[in-house]
């Protein structure tokens, strides 16, 4: 706490941006004593301790999730999570840009990937699946370096005219936005940043909550499960059976179409600008917008700072 008061009355900042965890409640306690003002970001459902505590003496509060609000107050605004920009993508282009074939009638695309970190379970699904998915789908499998060798010989057993139908990529980088667009079907965790995606670009989300994550993904999967948009599978039951089930999926055009429309409804593609709007405000000493014009912001409405 010292040191905290020391760096904010040596550095004077015009604001301070937290997205919560222990380090903040001193520099968040800090900066309330300064006057300094300071706004808190939470992104999953359900906030830390940490968090609902450093939210005591921030100025404000911004969430991702509307359920989030209440318990933060009134002084809480519902923006979304923060993504890349999905804006000028099309889905043909967005195809030919991960390699997928231009096959007539174009094939779905299930996109898979587990978040930050390699799956080991979503790669020995894949490894069971794979013959049986590609069949009649492609798929593009985020591995992470440490499945991308094992990918890559998968893709290889598989016959000739069969074998692009499978995209490995050890990661992505701008490309990521081409195979958010690309989907039809998105299996993955429900981390802030994979339900903020999934939903921006209007894509079902098949959930393997990951489950050491003390209940946050489990609440966030929720919440696309409730709107009709996604469906939860738990992570000691997905293998390559479930992985099946879940491509099935594509195989309910009316169905998917729904669960889209859904997706699209939970979708903030504009979180970024909310925030940096509030941000902004608390920064020039000027009133915040108020929890309409935020919504607007985060629905990518814009503003006159914020196009």
């Amino acid at each position: 706490m010292p040191q905290a008061l020391a760096l904010l009355a040596r550095h004077r900042p015009d604001a301070v941006f937290s997205t919560g965890g222990y380090v903040a409640i001193p520099v968040l306690a800090a900066a309330a004593v300064l006057r300094v003002p300071s706004l808190v970001w939470e992104g999953n459902v359900v906030p830390g301790r940490s968090t609902r505590l450093a939210g005591r003496w921030a100025s404000l509060v911004s969430v991702s999730f509307a359920a989030t609000a209440p318990l933060f107050g009134p002084d809480c605004r519902v923006t979304g999570t923060p993504i890349r920009s999905l804006a000028g993508i099309e889905p043909a282009a967005a195809r030919a840009g991960l390699g997928l074939p231009a096959e007539p009638p174009a094939l779905p695309v299930l996109l898979l990937f587990g978040g930050s970190q390699a799956v080991r379970r979503f790669d020995a699904a894949v490894d069971e699946a794979l013959p049986r998915l590609v069949e009649r789908i492609a798929v593009v499998h985020l591995t992470g370096q440490a499945g991308y060798a094992a990918a890559l010989r998968r893709r290889e057993a598989l016959p000739d005219a069969l074998r692009a139908r499978y995209r490995p990529f050890a990661s992505l980088g701008v490309e990521m936005a081409d195979a958010l667009v690309a989907a039809d079907l998105i299996v993955g965790r429900a981390g802030s940043s994979t339900v903020a995606e999934a939903t921006a670009a209007g894509r079902p989300l098949i959930v393997v909550p990951y489950p050491h994550a003390a209940g946050h993904q489990r609440a966030n999967a929720r919440i696309l499960v409730e709107a009709g948009a996604g469906r939860i599978v738990a992570d000691e039951d997905f293998d390559g059976a479930a992985l099946l089930q879940a491509a099935g999926l594509l195989d309910d055009p009316a169905g998917l179409a729904r669960m889209a429309g859904a997706s699209r409804s939970l979708g903030r593609p504009g979180a970024a600008a909310a925030n940096a709007e509030v941000l902004l405000a608390l920064a020039e000493r000027r009133t915040p917008p108020d929890a309409a014009a935020v919504e607007r912001l985060a629905l990518g409405a814009g503003s006159a700072r914020w196009p």
